[in-house]
C-alpha cells in the first residue's frame, strides 16, 4: 500500500496470538495479534497495512485481565495484556509464523 513502514509500528504490534480460536478466525479473514497497551485502533490499523502490505477493514480490540495466581504462598497478579482483531479485506491475508 501507499503507507511507509516507520520505526513506530513495530512498537504498536507486539506480536501474532497464536492460539486455537485465532486459527478458526483466520478462516474469516482475521487475524490477532498482541498490540501495546497504549495503542488505538487507527494506529493499529496503519502499522498492519504498513508491515503486512494489505488492507484492513476493521479493527476490534480488547484488554485481558491477569490472572491473579500463587506462588510459594503468595499471590500476585499476571500483566494485562491488549489484543486487536484485525479483519482483512476479501481475498487478503497474513502468514503470521513468518517474520517480517
Amino acid at each position: 500500500m501507499a503507507n511507509a513502514i516507520d520505526t513506530r509500528h513495530y512498537d504498536v504490534i507486539v506480536a501474532p496470538h497464536i492460539t486455537e480460536k485465532a486459527t478458526l478466525l483466520s478462516e474469516n479473514n482475521a487475524v490477532v495479534f498482541k498490540v501495546a497497551d497504549k495503542a488505538t485502533k487507527p494506529e493499529i490499523k496503519a502499522a498492519v497495512e504498513a508491515l503486512f502490505n494489505v488492507k484492513v477493514t476493521k479493527v476490534n480490540t480488547l484488554t485481558q485481565k491477569g490472572k491473579t495466581k500463587r506462588w510459594k504462598g503468595k499471590p500476585y497478579k499476571r500483566t494485562d495484556v491488549k489484543k486487536a482483531v484485525v479483519t482483512l479485506a476479501a481475498g487478503q491475508s497474513i502468514d503470521v509464523t513468518s517474520g517480517i
